[in-house]
């Protein structure tokens, strides 16, 4: 049996959990901006704003959301709401969140497989995947802390401090929590 085939993953109810902590944590980072500090301008070209990364994380559970609710569950990530109001006012972001958080956790139980879609311009088709929701959450989580480690960064930058575990992966979470109690002279190199 390969290693892969003996591993256990964590249930669907896990997966939504680490969504919900990772939404969780960005609303109570966000209902704490002031709309400056959302607004700020950062890089070469000024087009990195902290509003600009906490929208676009709430583009892509929208787009989860309205795949579940339309008619053939089908996903659509490229075809995001885009709402400028949400990357230049935190509350209303952060109110934003709350929803996404409410409706995500009634969600769970009733969506067992979804569809993706994902347009090529290569040609002028869509290709349609099966996934599940499952597969999806995992990647929320993953798209959600990516860009919640680059709000770390940028926060940094105009010195707004975050918790330690502030755009961190729940897998490398749990590896601090292992490396924490295994004593020192047993880790490896």
């Amino acid at each position: 049996m390969s290693p892969i085939a003996r591993r256990s993953f964590p249930p669907r109810e896990g997966l939504l959990e680490e969504n919900l902590l990772a939404l969780s944590q960005l609303r109570h980072f966000v209902g704490d901006l002031a709309p400056e500090h959302y607004r700020q301008a950062f890089g070469h070209h000024g087009r990195h704003t902290l509003g600009k990364h906490v929208r676009h994380i709430i583009d892509h559970y929208d787009a989860l959301l309205n795949g579940l609710e339309a008619d053939g569950d089908v996903i659509d990530y490229e075809r995001r709401r885009r709402d400028e109001l949400l990357e230049q006012w935190p509350h209303q972001a952060a109110r934003r969140l709350a929803e996404i958080e409410a409706v995500l956790a009634a969600s769970i139980d009733r969506c067992p497989s979804v569809r993706l879609g994902q347009t090529y311009h290569l040609g002028d088709g869509e290709l349609v995947l099966e996934t599940s929701l499952a597969r999806e959450l995992a990647f929320l989580t993953s798209h959600t802390i990516h860009h919640m480690a680059i709000l770390g960064l940028l926060a940094e930058q105009i010195g707004i401090a975050l918790p330690e575990a502030f755009g961190v992966h729940p897998s490398t979470l749990r590896h601090w929590q292992r490396e924490a109690s295994v004593p020192v002279s047993a880790r490896s190199a």
